[in-house]
């Protein structure tokens, strides 16, 4: 996604690249549950070596859910390249334990309870109240899997950390359904 521009999807949001995490920056430290309820930090996860980090709607998303498990499907090369993934998502752990479970992955899945994280990168979209009666039609009950009154929602989004936790690549779409093809995230790798 080109710099310097203002998107709007169909999801009905307006969206600033520039105001979100770019190349080059330091990540932000975190210190997430995974599914199991363990913390995760992100020293540990620096400490092997490069990360791919996505960001996923959650559970409910079919969208984020063929993602997760192409990064599954690829989840070797990945490792024989000494990269470390992680999904994470704003549902609280006993949620991302299913996603896990459903996926059958063997990543770790990190809970951003309140987006907090996710909004330390610019990569939140507040939804608007209008759309609550969507999710209620779709029995899908985000205040339950976010353990809060929020309805906010991360941008789906790629980050490639190198070991030192520089940002040295990134995929942003407001568009839900547009998500970064894994082939592109191993290209990311092999060109660090």
């Amino acid at each position: 996604m080109p710099t310097g521009h203002t998107y709007v999807c169909p999801t009905w949001t307006t969206f600033d690249i520039n105001s979100t995490i770019q190349v080059g920056a330091s990540l932000p430290a975190f210190k997430l549950p995974n599914a199991l309820g363990n913390e995760v930090t992100s020293d540990s996860l620096l400490a092997k070596g490069p990360v791919l980090i996505t960001f996923y709607r959650g559970d409910w998303c079919p969208y984020c859910n063929l993602a997760l498990r192409s990064l599954q499907l690829h989840l070797d090369e990945f490792h024989a390249k000494g990269v470390t993934m992680v999904a994470i998502s704003p549902e609280l752990p006993n949620t991302s334990l299913s996603t896990t479970e459903k996926n059958e992955l063997k990543f770790e899945v990190l809970s951003d309870v309140g987006n907090k994280f996710a909004r330390q990168l610019g990569i939140v979209w507040d939804q608007p109240k209008s759309l609550d009666s969507v999710f209620e039609a779709f029995k899908v009950d985000l205040k339950e899997r976010h353990g809060n009154d929020s309805m906010a929602l991360p941008i789906p989004t790629t980050i490639l950390v190198d070991g030192k936790g520089v940002v040295r690549n990134i995929h942003i779409d407001p568009d839900y359904r547009q998500r970064l093809e894994t082939t592109t995230a191993l290209a990311w790798v092999d060109a660090l």
